[in-house]
């Protein structure tokens, strides 16, 4: 598993200059670009790691394949959240460090070469082209994934990476749709590749755009369900990362569930190369997956972060709404160009995320993981 060289728009060292301009700005700077969680983590995942920090996981080398109960806690996860029952659809779990790894991975891990193509959709977290790069594999992007004819015909097509609810455009995939991915990987022998990271947070219906209830975690739609999947993994992998709905981004924490056959055969790798998630981490990731509470609250401050920071978008002049999912809001740039939209917010010392990074110069991104505070005071200045 040699890698390969890569070449990436996405460099957070692009927007050093908007950043001293806004840190000069009146106020100083706010910082909406990069989705990382400001909020404390669940004191049920600090107790856990707290207690898990001399446990023989800890002293001794830890499990792959994650401990029984971390096992336990994500086919727990799965059957109440997402109403997939891994069990009855053969599927197995890796853990993984965060969900950017797996990715990142994926291509090399599952063996993919220069003869093999990787589908993704055109506007998209860029790690999944950096990805395929690195497995010296070719990069097909497409404007929509669930449109099957755009790449059911491609020939070396092997995997189909899937993105909902979609960083950075807050897109959801119906079930409907899920299953019709599916049904043209498979007719093609490809992987069906599903980041569902963001999957426990959907602010609107897909189908009527009506909001919904601010106490729900009503789950966007998994690849892994019965409806979508036929009863069976096979050729089915879902990512999820607990750094958004619990705050343990700095934790490294998520795992990969799917197809037993390419699960054990990435575990087997995992365990060479020693990707390994720390016995303690292990713990506190089956703590996080099963207190619920603490991600309702999470959701109910993301759920208002993002109303506030929709609101005064449109103050300033962005055409947008609620997004289904995710936790960003994602705008047309007002001059037509990110960079120039990224100068003038920077002199009311706000920083947005350029769309350029997710394949889309026309866009900004705009995130909801700051401060109730920082998100206030945002506002206020788009408002003016």
């Amino acid at each position: 598993m040699g890698f390969h060289e890569f070449s990436s728009p996405y460099d957070w060292s692009r927007i050093a200059a908007y950043k001293r301009t806004a840190k000069a700005a009146f106020g100083g700077m706010i910082d909406l670009s990069v989705g990382s969680p400001v909020d404390p983590v669940p004191d049920s995942v600090r107790k856990a790691l707290a207690v898990a920090a001399n446990d023989p996981n800890a002293y001794g080398y830890p499990v792959t394949a994650g401990t029984a109960d971390l096992r336990a806690a994500i086919a727990e996860w799965f059957s109440v959240t997402r109403d997939v029952d891994l069990r009855a659809i053969h599927a197995d779990v890796v853990p993984t460090v965060g969900s950017k790894e797996g990715v990142a991975l994926m291509a090399s891990l599952l063996h993919f070469g220069e003869d093999d193509v990787v589908v993704q959709p055109k506007v998209s977290y860029p790690t999944y082209e950096i990805g395929t790069q690195l497995a010296g594999a070719k990069v097909l992007k497409v404007d929509d994934v669930a449109d099957v004819a755009s790449w059911r015909n491609v020939p070396g097509v092997k995997a189909v990476w899937v993105n909902s609810p979609c960083n950075p455009t807050g897109e959801v995939y119906s079930a409907e749709q899920m299953a019709g991915i599916v049904a043209a990987a498979r007719e093609i022998g490809a992987v069906v590749l599903s980041d569902e990271c963001y999957a426990l947070m959907r602010w609107r219906d897909a189908v009527n755009g009506a909001e919904g209830d601010a106490d729900s975690l009503a789950s966007t739609p998994c690849v892994l369900r019965d409806d979508v999947c036929l009863g069976s993994a096979e050729g089915v992998l879902v990512l999820y990362s607990l750094s958004k709905q619990s705050n343990m981004a700095g934790y490294r924490a998520a795992f990969i569930a799917g197809d037993e056959s390419l699960i054990a055969s990435m575990s087997a790798y995992r365990k060479q190369i020693g990707q390994i998630i720390p016995g303690p981490v292990q713990a506190a990731m089956a703590a996080g997956l099963r207190d619920l509470e603490s991600v309702k609250v999470q959701h109910a401050r993301y759920r208002e972060r993002l109303g506030v920071l929709v609101g005064a978008l449109r103050a300033y002049g962005y055409c947008t709404d609620m997004p289904e999912g995710a936790l960003y809001v994602w705008v047309r740039a007002k001059s037509g160009d990110c960079w120039t939209d990224m100068e003038q917010l920077a002199k009311i010392g706000i920083i947005a995320s350029p769309g350029e990074f997710y394949g889309a110069p026309e866009y900004l991104r705009f995130s909801a993981t700051a401060s109730d505070g920082a998100i206030a005071s945002a506002a206020e200045r788009l408002a003016r």
